[in-house]
Formats: C-alpha cells, structure tokens, sequence
C-alpha cells in the first residue's frame, strides 16, 4: 500500500492517503521520506519512479535510480539520478513505512521547542553584548568616530 500527498483523485477519502490524526506537513514527509522508494507525477504527466536521496525548501527534489515513464505511457527510460523542480510536482506517492516515520516525530510546536530546550542560541542572540556595539545597521555613536 501506498500514500499520495496531496491526495489524488484516485485516492480520495481513501484509506491509503496522507491523513494522521490531524495534519502532516508536507516536509516533514519529503524529509521522512528520504533514502526511501517513491514514485513522482509531474504536471506534464511523466512520472519518476525512484529512491529519494534529497530535498530542499522548495520541494525540489534529487532522486536516483529512476525509470521514468512518458505521458501516454508506452516508452520507459532507466536514469541514473535525476533533479525535479518542486512547482512541476502534481502528486507524489510513498510507502506507508514513511508516513509511520513521520507520526513518530514531534508534531507540535510545543513538543518542538521542548525538544531543543536549554540549547544554545547560536551565534550572537540578542543585544548589544559586551563591547557595547550589537545590532545591524550603521551609523551611530557606538559606530566609531565620525568623519
């Protein structure tokens, strides 16, 4: 069996559709779902059958070992890797494996920030700090001497 997201005609109120207790975000998915089998239907209707190995913020996707299959499907292709830009992506189907992954993560936000809590800020934070300069932006006393 199966998932879609976002659901397909076909797959409409059915069972096998990306529905957990409330909502799934769709990267959280994609980032379940990596090093994971699933196929991928382009607007144009070629779809890519293959093992995700990337993603980024854009739903873009670097996926390996694909067959790629045409519009009216007759002809086939066997591609090594291939790059899909993620605003040309109509569905994509995962195995439910991915979608048990993704309900085991933390959902909320709440659970989210308790997860990193008492972590360090990074770099800088917030204020001015020590040396008395901080902030973005020029200009000002703590600048350095005017010209």
């Amino acid at each position: 069996r199966q998932s879609c997201w976002p659901p397909c005609r076909r797959c409409r109120g059915h069972a096998g559709c990306v529905r957990v207790d409330g909502m799934v975000l769709p990267m959280s998915l994609l980032r379940s779902a990596q090093n994971q089998p699933m196929m991928v239907e382009l607007k144009n209707g070629e779809t890519y059958s293959g093992v995700l190995a990337s993603c980024d913020g854009f739903m873009n996707l670097h996926m390996r070992d694909i067959v790629c299959t045409s519009r009216d499907g007759e002809r086939f292709w066997k591609i090594p890797e291939c790059y899909v830009r993620g605003n040309s992506i109509k569905y994509l189907r995962l195995p439910d494996e991915v979608i048990d992954m993704v309900k085991d993560e933390p959902t909320s936000r709440r659970e989210i920030r308790q997860q990193f809590k008492g972590r360090a800020r990074g770099r800088g934070g917030r204020g001015a700090g020590a040396g008395g300069r901080g902030g973005r932006g020029r200009g000002g006393e703590a600048a350095g001497p005017q010209r």
